[in-house]
């Protein structure tokens, strides 16, 4: 597809390798680590790691020779995708809140302050608002590209 959003989700958009992703970028390596945290069956994780080997988003290195094991790292294609888990992060404790608050906070190591993933423009430093932004064909459109109706922030 011409989409960005659909071909992420052919790399990650699946429950588990989401999850798999998740747990990666915060240290987890080993199959068996992952299967304990996920709490996900044996063949199913073998096959979401394989894919997301196949994918780039993890790399498959041996840390033990015999008998042989490996661990899972992320890969430069697999770390980008810390923005998204935290925006994902950041909507499900806004509008799918647990009753007692966040199970975890994003700090910043700098200042120290909890903190949320704010959207600003690459170009000029902006803070970005929905309504801010306009959507145009790049090189690739294939026509499909619709244009993004104003949005005066009261409907979808």
């Amino acid at each position: 597809m011409h989409c960005g959003v659909a071909r992420t989700l052919e790399v990650v958009g699946e429950w588990w390798s989401f999850l798999i992703v998740r747990d990666a970028t915060l240290g987890v390596r080993r199959f068996d680590d992952f299967q304990q945290r996920l709490g996900i069956s044996r063949n199913i994780l073998t096959q979401r790691l394989q894919r997301l080997v196949e994918q780039d988003v993890l790399e498959r290195v041996p840390y033990q020779d015999n008998p042989p094991r490996h661990e899972y790292r992320l890969t430069p294609k697999g770390r980008e995708l810390w923005l998204v888990l935290a925006a994902m992060r950041d909507w499900g404790d806004k509008w799918e809140p647990l009753p007692d608050g966040p199970a975890a906070h994003l700090v910043h190591r700098t200042c120290g302050e909890h903190t949320t993933v704010v959207p600003t423009c690459s170009h000029c430093g902006e803070t970005l608002e929905r309504s801010d932004l306009r959507l145009v064909p790049g090189p690739s459109d294939d026509g499909s590209v619709l244009p993004i109706p104003r949005y005066d922030g009261k409907a979808g």
